[in-house]
């Protein structure tokens, strides 16, 4: 998924959303209305895409679904103070996800330079490889999907997370450990702990 890249306003030219070839009629009108600060199509903007964009950012943070709203508000607040610079180049939806990708990723980086989570990643706790279930085959099953979304939820914070962001997110454990301050190695380490602890209760929760 690709986010629509902002471009600045012209100086003394009134914001208008531009003609994309992804933007039909009725979405360009509803978004100059909400440029001219129109409260009631600025409501409607906000409910059109509020479902897509909890779904997505409840699924991201299936460890801490208490930080969902303010997430979620959080892309709303950021889209509706970026709104002159969408170029209409994509779906309004889709420059919605890259937003709210961005908040995820934010706190991911956020959540996971903490301390806490790596302070005993040296003791003789399992990391070597661990079988899972593929994540991204699980997204787009029904009852697996609800299955992992209800073990992201049981697991300590750090190992959902991390899981997540490696596996979801596709990310590398280089590029995580460079965004969090923490060493590859140590990432690699909470990495194959939060498998290992994924796979214990997959197998003990039945399908």
């Amino acid at each position: 998924m690709q986010s629509d890249r902002p471009s600045a306003a012209e100086p003394g030219v009134a914001a208008r959303v531009p003609q994309g070839d992804q933007l039909a009629s009725e979405e360009r009108i509803l978004l100059d209305a909400v440029l001219r600060k129109d409260r009631k199509a600025t409501a409607e903007f906000v409910s059109r895409y509020a479902d897509p964009i909890y779904g997505y950012v409840s699924q991201r943070l299936a460890p801490r679904a208490d930080l969902v709203e303010d997430l979620v508000q959080e892309v709303f607040l950021v889209a509706l103070q970026k709104l002159d610079t969408f170029a209409g180049k994509s779906s309004v939806l889709g420059w919605l996800l890259g937003i709210a990708r961005h908040k995820v990723e934010d706190l991911y980086r956020a959540r996971l330079r903490e301390p806490e989570f790596f302070s005993d990643l040296e003791d003789s706790s399992p990391s070597g490889p661990v079988d899972l279930p593929e994540f991204d085959a699980l997204i787009d099953k029904g009852r697996a999907q609800e299955k992992t979304q209800r073990i992201l939820a049981r697991l300590p914070e750090a190992y959902g997370l991390v899981l997540l962001w490696r596996y979801w997110e596709e990310h590398s454990t280089k590029e995580m450990a460079a965004q969090t301050g923490k060493t590859e190695k140590a990432m690699e380490r909470l990495l194959a702990r939060a498998r290992v602890h994924f796979r214990r209760l997959w197998e003990g929760e039945g399908p």
